[in-house]
């Protein structure tokens, strides 16, 4: 009988990914329908999902607030890619969605946490991140924990603009090295887990810190991007306030802000430069380089 794989947050950075390397797994082993996954893709607004015209993709609609997309989402499904949206009552809506994949009879869950979650004292967002953890934990629903670094992909997703108006992206890093992940490893990662059997197999338990094979500071990473893409790209490292206002401005609220203020901070003070053998040891292939990524996403930047 086929599995149901719901992926929470499907039309996101990670999400979509996921559902991209499951489809695989959705047309079944040499052709045999009866080992076929079932994937559930959940968008807030079903209607707009651009899963709509991909076949073996169910779209549904889940929007946290609204606890019976939550019902209806859940029904019928065994494993759970699980993420919360970045806010500050993500503990709430992770607690509301644990309690009704449990009333589903949902039998694993793949939480995609952030890397420091098991840090003490911790900032606000890896402290929230480590009470979701442990919602699930309480749940007795067996789990497993993903822990990524920044994404490679946030270049595209907050800097792509700077970078092809003004040449150049702004960021209160300082010096310090971070070994930014490609986001098709933490996929890789979710799909081996989902893909078990039992379960999550020899993943059930375990909490994966995933990081690239190297750490750069993001000067570094502007060589590195006007190499690839053929233009000349500046980093240009701006003070917290700069950021505050930057933000403000764009129609951030305080919490987002703060939060994103804190990231930078354990940035500078060299918490996310240590690098994980994960990838390499759950997917069996070497993390993709931050060269590799920036030559696959050159048009974003040009």
């Amino acid at each position: 009988m086929a599995e149901t794989i719901l992926v929470t947050g499907a039309t996101g950075t990670v999400g979509s990914e996921i559902v991209k390397q499951l489809l695989p797994s959705a047309k079944g082993k040499r052709g045999r329908k009866e080992e076929a996954v079932v994937i559930k893709a959940a968008s807030r607004s079903a209607n707009n999902s651009a899963f709509e015209k991909v076949g073996g993709v169910q779209v549904v609609r889940l929007d946290y607030n609204k606890p019976d997309t939550l019902t209806s989402a859940l029904r019928g499904v065994d494993k759970l890619y699980l993420l919360t949206p970045f806010q500050s009552d993500m503990v709430d809506l992770t607690s509301n969605l644990v309690d009704e994949a449990k009333n589903a009879g949902v039998n694993y869950v793949v939480k995609q946490s952030v890397r420091g979650a098991d840090a003490q004292p911790g900032i606000t967002p890896t402290r929230l991140h480590r009470q979701a953890e442990m919602i699930i934990e309480e749940s007795g629903i067996p789990f497993t924990f993903l822990r990524p670094n920044f994404f490679m992909q946030n270049f595209m997703t907050f800097y792509s603009h700077s970078i092809k108006t003004q040449g150049a992206f702004y960021v209160p890093a300082g010096d310090a090295k971070t070994s930014f992940v490609d986001v098709r490893d933490i996929a890789g990662i979710a799909v081996q887990a989902l893909s078990s059997k039992n379960g999550g197999g020899k993943h059930t338990g375990r909490a994966y810190d995933i990081t690239g094979s190297e750490a750069l500071s993001y000067g570094q990473a502007a060589e590195m991007l006007s190499s690839e893409i053929g233009k000349k790209v500046n980093y240009v490292n701006i003070s917290d306030e700069d950021v505050h206002k930057g933000m403000g401005d764009m129609g951030a609220d305080d919490w987002t802000i703060n939060s994103t203020i804190e990231y930078f901070e354990i940035t500078r003070a060299g918490y996310l430069s240590g690098i994980s053998p994960v990838v390499e040891q759950v997917t069996g292939n070497k993390p993709i380089s931050f060269s590799q990524f920036a030559r696959d996403y050159a048009a974003a930047f040009k």
